[in-house]
Formats: structure tokens, sequence, C-alpha cells
């Protein structure tokens, strides 16, 4: 329980950086390399390339109109001379952000509801007796339903549907292969509402003439929205006569990435143009066709129609883009995360030097000191308290000290004062009988004269 109790103590204590400059070339070199990296990486990377400093915003708004012209003449056999525009190849014709256009097709004109056989091509059409076709059955991926006869002579059942049935097969070449010079007006509109900017892929001019005699340039027309198909297909890495023959879908991708600190004249759009169906036309995937009728009636009222199974190329618009401006809370969040990383080659540095070295032992103990301010306060007070009993025993020292030095200054005065002879004089025999007036030392206090009587012989 005490171990326990001291944990949940420890818990509340506070650890505070202590700092150590350790004069170890190695880690010295590693962590300055560290923080070389870590600036390249804030200013090259997160400042410069990826504008870390600017808020984005990548809610684009975009509308987009397309326009299609061109004309061309076809001649079958089976329709013989037949004027093709835009009304004609063009599916749907209003001009959306997909469309397809018409560059190849099989035509079965005439076809009336009646009895007919059904395709050899269709597997679930074949039969060999009238068993193999069930009154009522729809043929499966075929054209009818199926009447219960089996016919001989074709080796089908017989069907219920809009006779004849397609039968011809496609054209080896494509019948609308002047469709590469036709031309396709893309007008798109954006607007970043956060930013409130707008912006168009139309030069703004008030020259009315310039779009009908303009062509999409990368280099000098980058502004004009007319591309001609066969070009948008060869930017795809493809030719167009190959791929109109069984058909393909072409995406086309406008990106606008605008730096709203610069000139709005430098906010420009980018188009990439790719395929995006299987690139080899030998694929059972490849390819893009549909069916689609025209429906008459002849003079007795009764209808029948035109069936055109249509090859072509299937466009995708696709609108992509951000726009960016300084603003200051990003710029704080890309310079703290930068200093954390600094913060992050201190912390690995300091785990090298404490714990993976011959010498961690000696950096852990200059690294780490324990703090108690109760305990370090009760020693400060220990401390004083001592210091108070000294200072009560100098003054008997030093009196000792002053005894010392008084005898001390009685001896050298015994020594420095005269001795009895010298205050006495030079002494003087009684039987001379004469007098002797001593001189005493200046330094010592006068005498009072002595005679001397001699007795008489």
């Amino acid at each position: 329980m005490a171990g326990w109790g001291i944990f949940f103590l420890s818990l509340l204590n506070y650890k505070t950086e202590k700092y150590v400059i350790a004069e170890n070339r190695r880690i010295g070199i590693l962590f300055r390399l560290y923080q070389l990296a870590v600036l390249g990486y804030i200013i090259g990377w997160v400042f410069v390339v990826r504008k870390g400093y600017q808020e984005r915003e990548e809610a684009i708004q975009t509308s987009v109109i397309t326009k299609l012209k061109g004309v061309t003449l076809t001649n079958s056999s089976e329709s013989g001379l037949h004027l093709w525009s835009a009304e004609d190849y063009v599916i749907p014709p209003n001009g959306e952000q997909v469309f397809f256009i018409v560059t190849n097709y099989i035509e079965t004109p005439n076809q009336r509801l009646g009895f007919c056989a059904e395709s050899y091509k269709v597997p679930n059409g074949r039969c060999l007796s009238d068993d193999d076709c069930v009154e009522g059955e729809a043929v499966t991926a075929g054209h009818g339903v199926k009447t219960g006869l089996c016919i001989n002579s074709t080796g089908t059942c017989e069907i219920h549907a809009w006779c004849p049935v397609e039968y011809t097969k496609r054209p080896a070449e494509p019948l609308l292969s002047e469709a590469e010079n036709f031309t396709i007006y893309i007008k798109n509109f954006i607007r970043f509402p956060k930013f409130e900017f707008s912006k168009s892929n139309v030069l703004e001019t008030s020259d009315d003439s310039y779009l009908k005699r303009c062509s999409y340039d990368r280099e000098n027309h980058h502004y004009c929205p007319i591309f001609r198909l066969g070009d948008l297909v060869s930017w795809t890495g493809h030719d167009f006569q190959d791929m109109a023959v069984k058909g393909g879908s072409v995406g086309i991708l406008i990106e606008w990435n605008c730096d709203l600190d610069r000139d709005s004249s430098q906010c420009n759009p980018h188009y990439s143009f790719t395929r995006l169906d299987m690139n080899l036309n030998n694929s059972v995937t490849s390819g893009y066709n549909f069916r689609y009728a025209r429906y008459y009636k002849d003079q007795n009222g009764e209808t029948y129609r035109t069936l055109y199974k249509v090859y072509g190329i299937r466009f995708d618009i696709m609108i992509n883009g951000q726009a960016g401006k300084f603003n200051i809370v990003p710029t704080i969040i890309a310079i703290g995360s930068g200093i954390a990383l600094l913060g992050a080659g201190a912390f690995a540095c300091d785990m090298i030097l404490l714990y993976m070295m011959n010498t961690s032992s000696f950096y852990r103990e200059r690294k780490f000191e324990i703090i108690n301010f109760k305990k370090e306060r009760t020693k400060n007070r220990d401390g004083k308290t001592g210091h108070r009993e000294r200072r009560a025993r100098k003054p008997g020292a030093e009196k000792g000290v002053g005894n010392s030095n008084k005898e001390e200054e009685t001896e050298a005065s015994k020594e420095s004062s005269p001795t009895a002879e010298e205050k006495r004089g030079p002494t003087i025999p009684r039987n001379t009988g004469q007098r002797y007036n001593s001189a005493l030392p200046t330094h010592v206090s006068e005498q009072k004269n002595h005679i001397t009587f001699s007795p008489h012989s």
C-alpha cells in the first residue's frame, strides 16, 4: 500500500526542464542536421509548395455549356445520301456536360411490327426443334418474344418483333470520318463562394468575331474555348480514325488552381485530356455504342421505324479546382507544427543521450534533479540556527583573545621597561665620599636625587 501511495503522489509532481550543455559532437551534429531538415520542410514544402499560410476552398461552383458545329455527308446502301449536322450526330443536342458524337453507325430501315426469324448471332435464339422455342418466352439479349416455332432455314426461333431484325455488320471504316474536323465550344463558369471570386474560361473582349475565328492554343489562345475534335483525341495519345470505328470515351478535365494573393489574371484554366475506356481497340470492353430509332407513319397510318446502332465518342467534362488566400490562422498552425517537430528532434536526441550511450548514467545524473521546497526550507532554517549559536559564542572567544593580548602587551612592556639598575644609574662606592647625580633616560619619569654619605674613618 505504501508503494501505491508513493506512486499516486508522484503523479502530482511537476517536471520542468533543466538545460544541460553536453559537449558531444555526434549528438550535436545530429541535432543540427535535424533542425535544418525541419526548417527546409517548413519553408520549402509547407510555405512555398503547399502554401500553408493560405486559407483554402475546394467547394467550387461550376457551370458548363457545350455547343458543336460541323456538317458531313454520308452515302450508304440502306439510306443512300444523308447529310449529318449537329442536330443529327450530337446526343443530347442541347449541349450538356456529358454528350455523345456519332462517328459510325448501322442502319436498319423500314422496320414494322410482325413475325420474323431471330438473328443467328443471338445464342438464346438458336434452335433445332420447336421444343427449343418456348412460346411467350423473351429471347435473352435478342430482339423479340418467341412464338413456339423453329425456322429450319435459319436455325433460329420465330419471334414477334420489329422486323426485319438488325443484321448488317459494323462498317470497318467510320462513316462519319470527317467528324474529326468538327468543333466543340466549351464554356465554363466557376465561382469560389468563400472568397466571392468568379471567372470564366472565355476571353473577356468586346470583339464579337473573336470566337468565330479563334481556335484553342495552349500558347497563343489560352482563353479561346473552341476545340477541334481530332485534336482532343490526339491529345489523349490516340488516333481519331481508329477510335471512331468502335467508339470510345474521352475525359476533358478543366482545373482551376487560383492563388488569390496574386492578380486575378494569374488564375487560369488548365486543360487535360484522357481516354477513359480501354486503350486497346481489340478489347471486348473498349468502344462505345447504343441504339435508337426514328418513327414514321405511312399513308395507311401504320407505324414503321428506322433503327440505328451508333458508334461514337462520349465526352465527359469534369471541373476541379481550389482557391487559396492568406489567413493568419493557418499560418500560426503551420508555424506551430514546425515548432512541435523541432521539439520532437530534441526529445529524440535526449533519448539517445540518456539511454542509448555508454555514458548514459553520467548524463542522467546531470540531467535530473529532485527539488523539495519544504525540505530545502527546513535545511535553511537549521543552517541559520547554527549560525546564531556561533555568533553567541563569539564574544567570549573574543574576550579571551583580548586577555591574551593584554598579557602579551604586559610582557612586552616588561621587556621594554628599564631595569632597576638602569633606573638607579651606575653604582658609587661607599668610601668615595663623592656625589653622583644619575641621568635617567628620557622615557622614564624624573626621579629624586639621592645623596650618599660616606662614614669618617
